[in-house]
């Protein structure tokens, strides 16, 4: 646990925007070439499905994924998965608050932002107009492809969320379907409210989506079963496309499991720490902290 403090900030507008691109940072101790253009197609497909190489020079590799097709008013065309060049990567941009919340690489964070000096940055393309599961299948698919493409890359940083994986960690899950996204796209934040014992949690990288990023305030109980309930609502809300509505409940969490017996009700607020986003606030009932 961090013991620095944070000021809350919500006129930094400098967080994701809703169905922003899905930013990919690679990072890797050492320079790193460009698989060759057949290489990149075949393990593009392999994970993808159809794709096609519309460019591949020195600076970046384009590939059209032919099975997702985004459609605008004016026309539709396929999404584009972007991967750029090795660069150098002076871990500019990760502020203490950032660091804060990279909770699955506590103990490695700071080694990889001393080791690693160089990184290659991958991305979507339109993929905003997909619908949300569609997007969230394939955004997880180019990542499991990129870290079969390369090896040597020590961890992954997902911009739209603030969160930092071992590499290892990437290849070795066992995740399956949307769950990916919410493994690699989804943050949830922990932070105890100073001269309180309140204390908050809340997830990032739902509004990639278009979806609802969750936010719980509360008092007397273990975070742990919290984290996990929101991981929870993350994933129920994504495969359903969000049929939770104003003033709804959820089941709650009794003894650290969630339980049918306890409702807690959700109401869709702005989020209480920055980025600015809207939020669907769940009062944990007897936990629950502050005004709603």
């Amino acid at each position: 646990m961090s013991n620095k403090v944070f000021q809350q900030n919500l006129n930094d507008k400098k967080g994701p925007q809703p169905g922003g691109p899905y930013l990919i940072q690679m990072l890797f101790k050492e320079p790193v070439d460009m698989p060759d253009k057949d290489e990149m197609t075949a393990v593009m497909e392999k994970h993808i499905g159809a794709v096609e190489c519309f460019c591949r020079d020195k600076k970046m590799a384009g590939f059209a994924a032919l099975d997702h097709i985004a459609e605008f008013q004016d026309g539709k065309c396929p999404v584009q998965l972007m991967v750029m060049k090795c660069d150098k990567f002076k871990g500019k941009g990760f502020d203490a608050f950032l660091m804060s919340q990279m909770w699955d690489c506590q103990e490695d964070r700071e080694r990889i932002f001393r080791e690693c000096r160089y990184q290659v940055v991958a991305t979507d393309m339109l993929a905003a107009a997909l619908p949300a599961l569609e997007r969230a299948n394939l955004d997880a698919d180019f990542v499991e492809a990129l870290a079969e493409l390369y090896p040597t890359c020590e961890a992954f940083y997902f911009q739209s969320c603030g969160k930092l994986l071992l590499a290892e960690d990437v290849r070795s899950h066992q995740i399956e379907g949307s769950d990916r996204f919410i493994r690699f796209g989804v943050n949830v934040r922990f932070f105890n409210i100073e001269g309180t014992e309140d204390m908050l949690i809340d997830t990032v990288g739902m509004s990639t989506l278009f979806l609802p990023d969750l936010q719980y305030h509360f008092h007397g109980m273990d975070p742990n079963g919290v984290v996990n309930h929101a991981y929870n609502v993350a994933s129920y809300i994504l495969e359903h496309d969000n049929p939770i509505q104003d003033g709804e409940t959820v089941d709650g969490v009794e003894n650290g499991q969630m339980s049918r017996e306890i409702q807690w009700k959700c109401q869709y607020e702005d989020a209480m720490i920055q980025p600015p986003r809207g939020v669907l606030d769940i009062n944990m009932g007897d936990y629950a902290s502050g005004k709603r």
